[in-house]
C-alpha cells in the first residue's frame, strides 16, 4: 500500500510468477489549497545505453548489439565492435558484420582511443544523471539555467508572496556570495604575485648586501696592498738627494730621470688617493697614464662581463655570505685567491687590444687559383719553422723569421712534401725536431722527415677520410689519429702497425693528448660530444662532455686540467676534466659547415670565422677580446669581389708558443662557372688564351636526366669559344675538360650562327683539340656529330 499525502508511486509490472496485483492510492485533494511548497519536480531518468539512433553520440554504439561499445576492439577493414559482438560473430560467421571481409580472431585489435572516448561519454552521461537534468529534442542535456527557468515558468501561480520573498532573497545571498568567491580569486591571485614578487626582492635585497659587503672587503684590501706598496716607494725627498749629488757632466741624463721617477710617485700617489702636493704639475700625459686610459676604456666597454668573472671568481663568499667566511677568516699573510685570480683575468683582458699583421704570404704557387684551403699551421717544438698545408696535397716548412724580416711579398718554403692525396693535418714531434706527421683524405697517416722532405713510415689503417693526427708530448713515441669511421688509432714510431683503437660511436673529428699525460686524450665526434679516455681503460670513457649542438671539429688543451672544443654551431666551449658541465662558451664567431681552426696558448683562444676574419678570446670572459678581418687578395682572374663574401672563411689558426703572434690562413673564391678571362702574349704559340670557370663538380640528375658535370663542360667550352671568337680569333684549339665528347659539343654549338638570309655571311671559327690523343679524338669526333646534327635541326627550323 502507498502511504497517503506523498507523491503518487508509479505503477507495479507484474510479477514474474504471472500472478496479478494491484494498488491503490490516496488522492492528492486532501492538502490545503493554500499551502505550498518550493521543491524541485522530479524529472525521468534518461536511458544512456539505449540512446536514440539519431543522437550525435551513436557513433559509440556497436552495430551488432546496438548498445555502448564495451572493449571497442577495430577489425583490420576498419570497423569497429564490442570485443564479446565480434568474437561472436567470428565464430559463427567468419567475417565481418559490416562488409563481410573474412575475418579471424587475430585480425582485431584493442581500440585505445576510442574505449577512453566511451569511457569519457559514460561519466558525462552519469553527471548529468546526477543533476537531474534531462535530454531535450535534440538530445542534448538541458543546462541549470534551462531548469531553473522552466521551474519558474511552471510553478509561477502558486508562488505566493513570501515566497517570492525567500526566493528573491535565497538568489540575491547567493549573487553576493558568487561575487565575493569570484572577487576572492582574482585578489588571491594578485597575492600570491605580490607577496612571491616581494620574496624574490628580498632575497635579491640581501644577495646584493652580501654582494657589497665583499665589494667593500675587496676595496679595503686592495687599498692597503696599494698603500703598503706606496710607503716603500722613495719619496720626492729621496729622488731630490739622490740627484743633488750628481755631476755636470750627466746633469741632463738625471734630470731627465728624475722626471720620470717624479711621475712614476705622483701615479702610485693618485692611485692610493694620497697624491703628493710637491709632486709633478705636468699637463703633459705620461706613456702609463695613456696605457691606462686605454685600459680603463676596455674594463668599461666590457664591465658587464668583468661584473659576472667578478662574482664566478668571488661566488664562494657569495653563497656562504660574510659570517662563513669570517668563521673560516684566512691568515693575513695566505692571499684572497678569487680576487688574485679575477685582478690576473683583468690584467690578461686589457694587455691586448688588437692584431697588427706581421707578413702576408701565398701558400698556393698557382698563378689562376690562389684560392686553395690551408687545412693545418703547425708550428715545431722551437717555434722556429711552422709547416702548412692542404687540399694542394703539399707540406710546405717555412722559416718564421725568414718570413718576418723578408719585406718581399713572395716567400719561398724551405722544403717542400707532395702527398699522394689532399692533408687534413699535421702535427710536429715534440722531441725529434725534424719529424712531421700528416694525416690526409684517404685515411692515410703518414711521418715524414722534414729536413729531407721524405717520408719514413705509412700508416693506411683508416677506412675513411682522417680528420686530426697529433703526437703526445710525454711518450714522444706515440701517435693518435681520428678518422670518419668512427675509430681513434694509437700508433708507435717503433712499430710498423696500430697498437691500439679505440671504437667511437660517431664520426671522429679531432683528437688531441693531454699536453701532461701519456695516456690521457680527448677527441671530438659528429655526436656533438667531446670524449676524454683514459688509454689503460679503453672500455669506458672518463668523461663525456655534452653541450654542443653540432659536431665539435677541434678540442685544445689550456693546460693539463681545462680544454676548448669548437663545433659548427658557432661556439667554443670551455671544460675542466673534472666536472661534466660547460665552464664557459665563447661566442661572436660565425661557423656552420667548414673547419675554421682553433689554437691557444693557455690563456688566450684563436679561432677562425665563415666571415673571413680571426677572433681571439681570453678564457675568463664570453665575448670576444677582439678580432681582424682579412682582405680580399684578388688573383689574377678575380676583377671584382663583393666585400663579405661567405665563400670566404679562415681555415687554419696556429700560436705561436710563448708568444703574441698567431699565424692564420684564409681561403678565397674560384672562379665562378662560365666566367671567361682572356690573356694576350702569355706565350708564342697563341695570340690569346681563355680561362673559363667549370664550377663545382655534379652528379647526374635522375629526375631531369642530365649530367651536370657534362653539362659544365659544354657551357665552359661555348663560352670560351665565343669569346675568342668574339675577340676575332678564327683558330681555335680547345681542351678536352677530361671530357672531350662535351668540349666538342659545346665548342661547335656555340660557335654556330644562323647564316641562311644575311646578305653578308660570317663565317664560324675553326675549332680543333687541343693536344689530341686516341682517346680524346675519338669522344671529339662523337661532340662534332651531335654537335652538328643539333645544328641542322636549328637551321632547318
Amino acid at each position: 500500500m502507498a502511504s497517503g499525502g506523498g507523491p503518487p508511486l508509479p505503477a507495479q509490472g507484474p510479477p514474474r510468477d504471472g500472478r496479478s496485483s494491484s494498488a491503490s492510492s490516496h488522492s492528492a485533494s486532501n492538502i490545503p489549497s493554500n499551502r505550498a511548497s518550493i521543491r524541485t519536480p522530479k524529472r525521468p531518468r534518461p536511458t544512456s545505453s539505449n540512446a536514440p539512433f539519431d543522437d550525435k553520440n551513436a557513433d559509440f554504439l556497436c552495430p551488432v548489439c546496438i548498445n555502448l561499445i564495451e572493449e571497442a576492439h577495430v577489425t583490420k577493414c576498419g570497423h569497429t565492435y564490442c570485443f564479446n559482438c565480434i568474437t561472436k560473430s567470428i565464430e559463427t560467421q567468419k567475417r565481418c558484420p559490416k562488409c563481410s571481409s573474412n575475418l579471424r580472431v587475430d585480425d582485431i585489435f584493442p581500440n585505445f582511443l576510442l574505449n577512453d572516448l566511451i569511457k569519457k561519454h559514460k561519466l558525462r552521461v552519469n553527471g548529468y544523471e546526477a543533476l537531474g537534468l534531462t535530454r531535450d529534442s535534440s538530445g542534448e542535456f538541458a543546462s541549470s539555467a534551462d531548469g531553473l527557468r522552466d521551474f519558474v515558468a511552471a510553478e509561477s501561480q502558486n508562488l505566493t508572496l513570501p515566497d517570492v520573498n525567500v526566493m528573491l532573497e535565497i538568489l540575491t545571498q547567493r549573487k553576493q556570495l558568487l561575487e565575493a568567491e569570484s572577487f576572492a580569486a582574482q585578489n588571491r591571485l594578485l597575492l600570491e604575485f605580490l607577496r612571491h614578487l616581494l620574496k624574490q626582492k628580498r632575497e635579491r635585497q640581501a644577495q646584493i648586501a652580501k654582494e657589497i659587503t665583499i665589494i667593500e672587503s675587496d676595496i679595503e684590501e686592495v687599498g692597503e696592498k696599494l698603500k703598503e706598496v706606496h710607503s716603500k716607494c722613495p719619496t720626492l725627498e729621496d729622488v731630490e738627494r739622490t740627484t743633488a749629488g750628481a755631476s755636470e757632466s750627466d746633469a741632463s741624463t738625471v734630470s731627465a730621470m728624475k722626471k720620470e721617477m717624479i711621475e712614476m710617485i705622483d701615479n702610485i700617489g693618485s692611485s692610493t688617493g694620497r697624491r703628493d702636493e710637491a709632486g709633478s704639475s705636468s699637463e703633459t700625459p705620461s706613456r702609463s697614464n695613456s696605457s691606462l686610459a686605454l685600459r680603463r676604456r676596455r674594463m668599461h666597454a666590457y664591465f658587464d662581463d668583468f661584473v659576472d668573472c667578478y662574482f664566478s671568481h668571488r661566488c664562494k663568499d657569495v653563497i656562504f655570505g660574510k659570517e662563513a667566511a669570517d668563521k673560516t677568516a684566512r691568515p693575513a699573510h695566505e692571499p684572497n685567491v678569487g680576487l688574485d685570480q679575477f685582478r690576473e683575468s683583468l690584467i690578461k683582458f686589457s694587455t691586448y687590444n688588437s692584431l697588427r699583421v706581421l707578413s702576408t704570404l701565398n701558400y698556393s704557387s698557382d698563378l689562376f687559383n690562389n684560392s686553395t684551403i690551408v687545412s693545418s699551421i703547425e708550428f715545431d717544438k722551437d717555434n722556429e719553422f711552422f709547416a702548412i698545408a692542404g687540399v694542394t696535397k703539399r707540406i710546405k716548412v717555412f722559416e718564421f723569421n725568414g718570413v718576418i724580416k723578408d719585406i718581399v711579398s713572395i716567400h719561398y718554403p724551405c722544403i717542400e712534401m707532395v702527398s699522394r692525396s689532399k692533408i687534413s693535418c699535421v702535427s710536429w714531434h715534440t722531441y725529434h725536431k725534424s719529424t712531421l706527421a700528416s694525416s690526409d683524405y684517404e685515411g692515410t697517416v703518414t711521418i715524414w722527415d722534414a729536413s729531407t722532405g721524405q717520408r719514413t713510415k705509412t700508416y693506411q689503417e683508416h677506412e675513411k677520410r682522417c680528420w686530426s693526427v697529433d703526437f703526445n708530448c710525454v711518450d714522444t713515441r706515440l701517435i693518435a689519429s681520428g678518422s670518419d669511421d668512427a675509430r681513434v688509432k694509437l700508433y708507435s714510431l717503433n712499430e710498423e702497425h696500430s697498437v691500439a683503437t679505440l671504437e667511437a660511436k660517431a664520426n671522429v673529428c679531432c683528437v688531441k693528448f693531454n699536453p701532461r699525460s701519456s695516456y690521457h686524450l680527448a677527441f671530438g665526434s659528429a655526436d656533438h660530444c667531446v670524449h676524454y679516455y683514459d688509454l689503460r681503460n679503453m672500455k669506458e670513457a672518463v668523461s663525456v662532455f655534452k653541450g654542443h649542438k653540432k659536431a665539435v671539429s677541434y678540442v685544445k688543451f689550456l693546460n693539463s686540467e681545462e680544454l676548448v672544443s669548437a663545433s659548427t654551431d658557432s661556439q667554443l666551449k670551455m671544460w675542466n676534466i673534472g666536472t661534466p658541465y660547460c665552464l664557459r662558451s665563447f661566442v661572436g664567431h660565425v661557423n656552420e659547415k667548414n673547419f675554421v681552426g682553433l689554437a691557444t696558448d693557455g690563456d688566450y683562444v684563436a679561432c677562425g670565422s665563415e666571415n673571413n676574419a680571426l677572433y681571439v678570446y681570453y678564457k675568463g670572459l664570453s665575448k670576444k677580446l677582439f678580432s681582424y678581418k682579412f682582405e680580399a687578395i684578388e688573383g689574377v682572374l678575380e676583377q671584382e669581389r663583393r666585400e663579405d663574401d661567405m665563400n670566404e672563411f679562415v681555415s687554419a689558426v696556429c700560436w705561436k708558443q710563448n708568444s703574441n703572434v698567431v699565424v692564420a690562413a684564409n681561403t678565397g673564391n674560384k672562379i665562378n662557372a662560365g666566367k671567361v678571362f682572356l690573356f694576350w702574349g702569355l706565350e708564342n704559340e697563341f695570340q690569346s688564351v681563355a680561362v673559363v670557370g667549370l664550377g663545382k663538380k655534379g652528379e647526374k640528375d635522375p629526375i631531369e636526366e642530365l649530367c651536370h658535370e657534362k653539362e659544365a663542360v659544354r657551357i665552359a667550352a661555348s663560352a670560351g669559344c665565343r669569346a675568342l671568337d668574339g675577340a676575332g680569333i678564327k683558330q681555335i684549339e680547345v681542351e678536352d675538360f677530361c671530357d672531350a665528347e662535351s668540349s666538342a659539343e659545346g665548342s661547335i654549338l656555340g660557335t654556330w650562327k644562323f647564316q641562311e638570309y644575311k646578305s653578308k655571311k660570317e663565317s664560324p671559327p675553326k675549332v680543333e683539340l687541343y693536344r689530341p690523343d686516341e682517346s680524346s679524338c675519338k669522344g671529339w669526333q662523337k661532340g662534332t656529330i651531335k654537335a652538328e646534327s643539333q645544328n641542322l635541326a636549328r637551321s632547318i627550323r
